[in-house]
């Protein structure tokens, strides 16, 4: 800690807080997360033997890590300061004049799936998490995917999270967690996940209707019974076919990764020139006008 200097708080939750810091030693901005814990000695050393994963995370389109250390019973960690925020930050508005271009869609999407596509194959990790707020864009334009591992699951155990809000859920998963079949979970059910964040990115809000959630079970009923959101009009045939096949209802009929990335959607995006960190700046431009003032990391509610 006496290596490091706290430049400002990003944002705060229920089990910690994240601080923009500048380390000395190495001249590097970065994001430090703390979280606070309460569990004994032994529990506290098998969390930090886990964050050794996050380590050996390294892609492109994974944020990156540079360590973490524990004082009393705290833990901290620093990664990547991404100095634009979250996706959901950079979109919204919902109309024609703020409407995400389909190119920049298409590369945000090849992104998510890229860096998924590289936890499950060279890490054997399931994001859990994917949606709009765990994905974070710098200036530069870069896109990398954010809270895969320990921390976001050791924030859900704590909290206790009540399933009614986990809105980015797959039906399957919604319906095997009621029953605490937690074996439910595939690598499908963060494919699912990735359709309902193309959809929120496209109209600048969540997918479903807001009438549909007016209680935790009609919340449940719409994920798991209901018609599947679709993109907006305005976008093309194969972005229609590629969200659609994310949010089929069977796990079993989802695209893999390696699918997804072969898909004309986006294939379209290979070697395609597109000005990524000048959407950015623009992005920020109207996230400035209206206030908003958003976390580059993202915390448990």
């Amino acid at each position: 800690m006496d290596e490091i200097e706290v430049q400002g708080e990003l944002g705060k939750g229920n089990y910690g807080s994240v601080q923009k810091v500048y380390h000395r030693p190495t001249g590097v901005m970065m994001a430090m997360k703390e979280i606070r814990l309460e569990l004994d000695e032994s529990r506290l050393t098998s969390i930090i033997m886990e964050l050794d994963i996050l380590h050996r995370a390294v892609a492109p389109e994974i944020v990156e890590f540079y360590g973490a250390f524990t004082i009393e019973s705290c833990v901290y960690y620093c990664m990547e300061f991404m100095d634009a925020g979250s996706l959901d930050t950079l979109t919204g508005g919902g109309s024609e004049a703020v409407r995400v271009p389909e190119a920049v869609l298409r590369r945000i999407t090849a992104a998510i799936v890229k860096g998924l596509r590289f936890l499950k194959d060279e890490l054997q990790i399931m994001h859990r998490d994917v949606k709009p707020t765990n994905v974070l864009m710098n200036r530069k334009g870069e896109i990398k995917l954010c809270d895969f591992g320990v921390s976001g699951q050791l924030e859900k155990s704590l909290a206790k999270t009540n399933i009614g809000c986990q809105s980015y859920m797959a039906p399957e998963r919604i319906k095997g967690e009621s029953q605490n079949q937690l074996s439910t979970y595939t690598v499908s059910s963060d494919v699912w996940s990735v359709g309902l964040s193309i959809i929120e990115l496209a109209k600048g809000c969540y997918p479903y209707p807001p009438e549909t959630f007016a209680n935790v079970f009609a919340q449940l009923q719409a994920i798991v019974y209901g018609p599947a959101p679709t993109l907006p009009h305005g976008y093309s045939a194969d972005a229609h076919d590629f969200v659609a096949k994310c949010l089929l209802k069977d796990p079993n009929a989802r695209p893999t990764y390696a699918q997804l990335l072969q898909h004309p959607f986006l294939l379209a995006d290979q070697n395609a020139d597109i000005d990524m960190a000048s959407w950015v700046a623009e992005a920020l431009s109207r996230r400035a006008a209206k206030g908003v003032i958003s976390p580059v990391v993202p915390l448990a509610a």
